[in-house]
């Protein structure tokens, strides 16, 4: 069973970056899209930003321009770079499969984010 590890969260003021890191306990970054998402207070689940095998990445209208995504195939590790961070940004981070991929992993704890004066 694969096991996805997401750290990285704190708090941070508006205008902030932090960097959230997610850790595969298997090498499936060769194998499968994988995506961000986050889930706000009362709110569902979103999608944040994904990334393909080959490194071709997509991003939430809400979040384009202000957050990158990318991997370490090797060191079996995905990154989200969040900057200019808003309130609105504040949430559990998750990592997992992207949107477009059915099959989903177990969920991990996920890594808080938030983002206050």
């Amino acid at each position: 069973q694969v096991q996805l590890v997401e750290s990285g969260g704190g708090l941070v003021q508006p205008g902030g970056s932090l960097r959230l890191s997610c850790a595969a306990s298997a090498s499936i970054f060769y194998l499968y899209m994988m995506g961000w998402y986050r889930q706000a207070p009362g709110k569902e689940r979103e999608w944040v930003a994904g990334i393909t095998t080959g490194d071709i990445t997509t991003y939430a209208d809400s979040v384009k321009g202000r957050f990158t995504i990318s991997t370490d195939k090797v060191k079996k590790t995905m990154w989200l770079q969040m900057d200019s961070l808003i309130p609105e940004d504040t949430a559990v981070y998750y990592c997992n499969t992207d949107r477009r991929v059915t099959y989903k992993f177990s969920w991990g704890q996920g890594t808080q984010v938030t983002v206050s004066s």
